[in-house]
């Protein structure tokens, strides 16, 4: 799992993850002070983390418990908007231009990072990456 170097404490940002031909993956935002050493973290908000996870042609936002969302054709890149002043992680199906789950009312107290989980290798059916895509950014 991976942390990107840079963080955000206000404001909004978005980010694109190609996930095409993965067949597990963990992606959205976690804060600074989460348990990086902990293997087996439960990833909640509760514990910092916002994330969707996509497991065995499942697809879910991890919370507690955590939420069953419809997979509708195959994902092949997942947009993550953050509104940190308005306590918004929404996720998207960027091809499909249709939302996918909105956690609102979240409360952040200190910088959010986006976290990246390309899950593991099995064996090769999973070994392509994740990709950060650039988006282009107008005010």
């Amino acid at each position: 799992m991976v942390l990107t170097r840079q963080s955000f404490s206000s404001g909004r940002f978005y980010f694109e993850v190609q996930v095409k031909d993965k067949t597990a993956w963990r992606l959205g935002v976690a804060r600074e002070s989460v348990n990086r050493k902990e293997l087996f973290t439960s990833f909640t908000p509760e514990n910092g983390f916002w994330t969707l996870i996509f497991f065995k042609d499942k697809l879910s936002f991890s919370d507690n418990p955590g939420v069953r969302l419809p997979v509708r054709a195959e994902l092949q890149k997942v947009g993550v908007f953050v509104d940190y002043d308005a306590g918004l992680v929404s996720f998207y199906d960027v091809e499909a231009r249709a939302h996918i789950y909105s956690a609102t009312g979240c409360t952040f107290s200190e910088p959010l990072y986006p976290i990246l989980n390309p899950c593991l290798h099995d064996g090769g059916r999973n070994s392509t990456p994740l990709i950060i895509s650039p988006v282009n950014q107008t005010d």
